[in-house]
């Protein structure tokens, strides 16, 4: 069987840079490309050809290295089609329900929007991964910029009927200042204090909190357990709409 190989590396000030690849075809992508000369230098590192770049959505801090990865290495870029106006050098739009191969791998496009409207998730279950962008991190999920509360509710709801075993890579290392936030607001989770304590001490070595996987976040992530007893109480939300108990999650976040 086909083993999809995933280097992921720390680009500009907070984000991670992922490279996904299939050695029996000899097929690269780029989760989104943050800058060009830390990806090619993730590549150089690899050995790797790049083929694709899988743009997740439009901020610059997730594309502005793809015309000069482009123009180097003649890769194809797939990104969303709600907001393809807005992606530097795209050339396939994708969205809801669609699948494109990857090599060896089916890749399944999910519309995961809110932090901006059109943006999209890459699942690929033979692998087990999934690449969310800014819509879930450790422990948090992507500032509500562009779309409504009830749109991006939707969309945490939809990444969490993946498989619970599904790794998670995500756009940015928050997680400290996020375990932070979700103790304040759980504090009797027992499963949340103790992550909060692995990755002070992950962050403390220098290592990196993520991927993470689904079933952790379902336990300890704060945007995704609007079903908890104690953080109903403590909002005083407890027979309110599941996704009004995530708005005022985000709200608090926001002014946290």
């Amino acid at each position: 069987m086909a083993k999809l190989e995933i280097h992921q590396f720390p680009c500009l000030s907070d984000n991670y840079g992922v490279l996904i690849h299939d050695a029996e075809r000899g097929v690269t992508a780029a989760i989104d490309a943050p800058n060009a000369d830390q990806v090619k230098t993730a590549l150089a590192e690899k050995g790797w050809k790049l083929t694709y770049i899988l743009t997740t959505h439009h901020h610059a801090d997730h594309t502005d290295g793809n015309l000069a990865l482009k123009a180097e290495t003649g890769c194809v870029i797939i990104g969303p089609k709600g907001e393809a106006g807005k992606i530097p050098g795209i050339d396939t739009e994708v969205g809801e329900g669609d699948a494109f191969r990857l090599g060896s791998f089916q890749v399944h496009v999910l519309e995961t929007g809110g932090h901006t409207l059109g943006h999209v998730s890459y699942w690929i279950p033979a692998a087990g991964v999934a690449f969310v962008g800014d819509t879930i991190f450790a422990m948090g999920c992507g500032r509500v910029i562009e779309g409504t509360m009830e749109q991006m509710y939707a969309s945490l709801e939809k990444l969490a009927k993946l498989p619970p075993a599904t790794r998670l890579y995500c756009g940015h290392e928050y997680t400290v200042a996020n375990a932070k936030f979700a103790l304040g607001i759980e504090p009797g989770n027992a499963a949340l204090v103790k992550r909060a304590e692995e990755v002070q001490k992950l962050r403390a070595a220098g290592k990196p909190t993520l991927p993470t996987r689904l079933d952790v976040e379902l336990e300890t992530n704060p945007f995704l357990r609007w079903n908890s007893p104690e953080i109903r109480q403590r909002l005083g939300l407890e027979g309110a709409d599941n996704w009004k108990v995530f708005a005022e999650v985000r709200e608090r976040k926001n002014r946290s």
